[in-house]
């Protein structure tokens, strides 16, 4: 069973085996936690990202996929990035931001981390409601079959982080 954890902080400091970050398609960095991340980690998870983009993905990852490079500088020794879906009003895109979660646990699974940060995906830039967001996630990992045994959910706004914890984390 995997351990649930809530920490209101930076998640480019969390000494985990993985860091999930909220990456946009390209995989080149941008802003919120993907621009930290690739800042605090330095040029080497920019080098991983070009050359994934130079190979299987020439056209950037997609939404709710995800995929692991080196951590660079962080305290982590991996980034499983994942591409969280834009919020819309018209349609129902939930399911996406699931595979955000399920597809990063995968990818834990496979590089053998036990330990993963997972930031508040889409809640940012994509405006997705924190709320539902928070929910989300916490029922997906809650849900997964995994070997991973601590989640640690990583907040850096109090309203996140109250969210969070209001799913009984």
């Amino acid at each position: 069973m995997v351990e649930l954890v809530v920490v209101r902080g930076d998640i480019t400091e969390q000494g985990v085996d993985a860091v999930v970050n909220a990456a946009n398609s390209s995989l080149l960095g941008g802003g919120g936690v993907d621009g930290a991340i690739h800042r605090k980690g330095g040029p080497e998870i920019l080098a991983a990202c070009r050359a994934l983009r130079a190979s299987h993905y020439g056209r950037g990852l997609g939404t709710g996929q995800a995929v692991a490079t080196t951590a660079g500088r962080l305290p982590a020794r991996w980034v499983i990035h994942t591409v969280g879906p834009v919020w819309s009003g018209e349609e129902d895109r939930s399911e996406l931001l699931v595979s955000c979660y399920r597809e990063s646990l995968r990818v834990a699974d496979e590089l053998g981390a036990r330990t993963v940060a997972f930031p508040a995906i889409s809640t940012g830039i994509f405006r997705w409601p924190m709320e539902d967001g928070a929910r989300l996630a916490v029922e997906t990992v809650r849900a997964a079959e995994t070997g991973v045994r601590e989640v640690r959910f990583v907040l850096f706004s109090d309203e996140a982080y109250q969210a969070f914890c209001a799913q009984g984390v």
